[in-house]
């Protein structure tokens, strides 16, 4: 028998994206270059968010600023040719991997 460490009143469980990031039943993760991107449906878009795009067959990240979108190469989207763009979903938030080989990794 025994009696119950007092430890383990001060274990702390692993953070999780799931708990840290507020993610429903809608919410999906998406794996990128540097990490994973959370994105919620895109009910309506706000000047300044970060959506994410399919355009020219590929998917991609673009800012809403203005009328436009504009993606990671700079590129903008705007007038007619914003047509052929389907808003997948919004950014809620970026999740940056941290490598074992990073120098200074950013916590």
């Amino acid at each position: 028998m025994g009696f119950p460490s007092p430890a383990t009143d001060y274990v702390e469980r692993s953070l999780m994206p799931t708990d840290a990031c507020g993610v429903g039943a809608q919410t999906r993760i998406l794996e990128t270059d540097t990490g994973y991107a959370v994105i919620e449906p895109a009910a309506s878009e706000c000047a300044s968010d970060v959506l994410l795009i399919l355009s020219d067959g590929r998917t991609q990240f673009a800012k809403l600023v203005g009328g436009a979108l504009i993606t990671d190469d700079g590129e903008a989207i705007e007038g007619e040719a914003l047509a052929d763009v389907e808003v997948l979903g919004r950014v809620t938030y970026f999740i940056n991997r941290i490598r074992e080989d990073d120098d200074c990794p950013v916590m």
